[in-house]
């Protein structure tokens, strides 16, 4: 069967996590639960998948510390958002994103990065952290240029049901433009449902559906950019001690 791996899942308090991620699994697709704020990482650390744990850039008082854990893989999301919050609260939002990506660094657990109408912030405070494992830039809705700096600077970039919407052929060319060995693909469910299910509410096992129209995009196969895109995600995560831990 096709394996995919939905690198980016939200679990809401009233979200059957279980049966979810049950779906998923029989449809071949791994789940990576991701937090963002207080209720959002308890719920992806209850489902029982590999997970991440942040704070978004909606979190107004300094982010507790994140404790580590056997199934923690990333911390995230984190990021910067003019859309909900105005560019007058930047100090305040690069405060919280730093403190999290030196946690991150003393973890050595990578990032994974919200960015919306902040893109030139996100970028330059990227740059200036150097963080030595990078980590992705997650539902990725910018163009070329700065998909090429945030490569430069050692990141994937993931794409979400978005790049399956109509009017949405600028992501596709970004989408083409991407190396091979640093794309990912997500659902962000509960949000962001692909073409055919959109206007729905989102799930886990819809990665497929964004994944096979990348696949047409880029121009190959669903069960090379499955395979290809599955090797990117564990190598980022380092999936494979998850699975080892597992096992011992």
């Amino acid at each position: 069967m096709t394996t995919w791996i939905d690198t980016h899942c939200h679990f809401e308090a009233d979200d059957d996590a279980a049966a979810l991620l049950a779906e998923a699994e029989a449809a071949g697709v791994m789940v990576l639960a991701v937090g963002g704020n207080a209720a959002l990482n308890a719920t992806a650390e209850a489902s029982g998948a590999p997970f991440a744990q942040g704070y978004d850039w909606s979190c107004e008082a300094t982010p507790p510390t994140i404790a580590p854990h056997p199934r923690l893989v990333a911390i995230g999301e984190l990021g910067f958002d003019f859309h909900w919050r105005g560019p007058e609260t930047a100090d305040r939002q690069r405060e919280r994103f730093e403190a999290q990506a030196r946690l991150a660094e003393r973890l050595g657990l990578p990032i994974i990065v919200h960015t919306r109408e902040a893109d030139a912030l996100t970028r330059d405070t990227l740059r200036a952290l150097a963080l030595p494992r990078a980590g992705v830039i997650h539902s990725y809705t910018g163009g070329i240029p700065l998909a090429r700096d945030f490569l430069d600077l050692g990141y994937a970039i993931s794409f979400s049901g978005i790049v399956t919407f109509r009017n949405a052929d600028a992501l596709r060319e970004v989408a083409r433009f991407v190396p091979a060995d640093r794309i990912l693909v997500e659902t962000d469910s509960p949000y962001l449902a692909p073409v055919p299910h959109r206007g729905k509410r989102n799930r886990p096992v819809f990665v497929r559906d964004t994944g096979i129209a990348l696949a047409a995009i880029r121009g190959v196969s669903p069960g090379a950019f499955a395979e290809q895109t599955t090797a990117n995600a564990w190598r980022l995560f380092d999936l494979g001690r998850i699975c080892t831990e597992k096992s011992s």
